[in-house]
């Protein structure tokens, strides 16, 4: 197929505390900004004219993509749904030939994004990828409903489904009509059922069903993640880096890059320019490391793990399987991380991290991330009021861009901290911190007389 859409003028309001001052799709997986790694897996899989269709914090994704050639922007000034939206980069492309839609907030791969695309044929209309839905409620998600490869029904967070719509759709010019007629809201929800007056393109689907169209339904075989809620963020990163490591062949050490003697690797090595792996540092499974990065002084990382550019791990500290960090992040003196950190992120003495944490984000010395709870079981999370416990990640804390906190900071399970706040020395974080916000400790002095008379002197 050599045409596609990538929708990516969503608000992200759900992806909080990380949607505050960025645009969703440009979140990073495995260092890439998202939607920069979907349109990467689209030209691999052929396709040379793409249209991103955008709207909120819009910028940031042209900055993500708009070096690449074959790509056009679309604004979309007035959000009314994913359905409008497909119409925007169907007309910058061509109304008259197939095209492959992908919500831009959706991780995937090229082998199924290439199924899905393949799917659609003289017979079949659409083609709409479907997932099963493992642990999660089904309640959710827009729920599949298929008889082998052919779609029979899309309903709004039905409790009894088993699998889910992934915002992957190909399009024969057939169907257009039906996109056009989408009505606004999505009709096909259970009695009792509350959908938001949005133009979704899932409900067009519906409507080529109910009109006889013939809609093949194509089973996600690799990782599938759609980032909508802060931690996906991690777990898009964790199984992407795992579906990295089953790939086969060997390292590659790229030029002026150095494996010490000393070091102790057992797994295979991706190291871009000038990259060092120093005395006692030692590996366990794959990582990916970036121009410019080291690795130093008795290190501990589990595989598989990608760091970005320039970034420093060293001096004892220790990194868990699945995690990924960004361009200049420092990892340094007995820190602890499993999770992701974007650019420019400092655990720089003794910390215990694990989660999310945004942009240029300060951990304080002795800051403790309290992963496990009394009673060990999942968080409960807010989400937009909305209560619910997360399947990945629910211990984890998330801290937005541009945040900081102060030594001995102990952000409790679940905790979420908003961009551009500060959680002060000593503060013990047991709820959600909204974005600008500062936390600090009142501590009240009991003063009185001391000496070697209370001694008996």
């Amino acid at each position: 197929m050599k045409q596609a859409v990538i929708l990516a003028a969503g608000s992200g309001r759900r992806v909080w505390p990380f949607g505050d001052i960025r645009q969703k799709c440009t979140i990073p997986v495995c260092n890439v900004p998202a939607v920069r790694r979907t349109a990467l897996l689209l030209r691999e899989i052929g396709a040379t004219r793409i249209a991103v269709v955008v709207g909120v914090h819009a910028p940031q994704v042209r900055a993500a993509i708009g070096d690449l050639c074959e790509v056009v922007f679309v604004e979309q000034s007035h959000r009314e749904g994913t359905a409008p939206a497909t119409l925007l980069g169907w007309d910058a492309l061509s109304t008259d030939e197939p095209v492959l839609v992908v919500y831009g907030d959706t991780v995937t791969m090229s082998e199924d994004l290439r199924r899905t695309a393949q799917a659609l044929s003289d017979d079949v209309d659409v083609a709409a990828m479907v997932a099963p839905l493992g642990d999660e409620p089904p309640n959710e998600w827009l729920v599949a409903y298929r008889d082998g490869e052919t779609l029979t029904g899309i309903v709004g967070h039905d409790r009894s489904g088993r699998e889910r719509m992934c915002g992957i759709y190909a399009l024969s010019p057939r169907v257009r009509n039906q996109v056009e007629r989408n009505p606004g809201i999505f009709r096909s929800v259970p009695v009792g059922g509350m959908p938001p007056v949005e133009s979704e393109l899932a409900q067009s689907v519906q409507l080529m069903i109910d009109e006889g169209a013939c809609v093949r339904a194509v089973v996600a075989e690799g990782p599938l993640v759609d980032i909508d809620k802060p931690w996906h963020v991690h777990e898009a990163t964790c199984r992407v880096l795992h579906h990295n490591a089953s790939a086969p062949g060997g390292s590659r050490i790229g030029e002026g890059s150095s494996v010490s003697d000393g070091a102790e690797v057992c797994g295979r090595l991706f190291l871009g320019r000038d990259c060092r792996i120093g005395n006692r540092v030692v590996i366990r499974g794959d990582v990916w490391l970036e121009d410019g990065t080291s690795v130093e002084n008795g290190a501990i990382i589990d595989g598989p793990f990608a760091a970005g550019r320039n970034a420093r791990i060293r001096d004892y500290c220790t990194i868990g399987a699945g995690s990924a960090i960004g361009d200049e992040c420092i990892v340094a003196h007995g820190a602890e991380l499993w999770g992701v950190l974007f650019d420019r992120v400092y655990l720089y003495h003794y910390c215990e991290m694990a989660g999310v944490y945004g942009s240029a984000v300060d951990i304080g010395a002795a800051t403790v991330c309290g992963t496990l709870r009394f009673d060990d079981r999942d968080q409960m999370h807010k989400v937009l009021g909305r209560s619910e416990v997360p399947t990945f990640g629910a211990n984890s804390s998330y801290m937005g861009d541009y945040s900081r906190t102060g030594v001995n900071a102990i952000l409790l399970p679940g905790c979420k901290v908003g961009s551009y706040s500060c959680v002060g020395p000593g503060v013990i974080a047991y709820e959600d911190i909204p974005s600008h916000t500062v936390v600090t400790v009142k501590q009240e002095l009991i003063t009185k007389p001391w000496g070697p008379e209370k001694y008996g002197w």
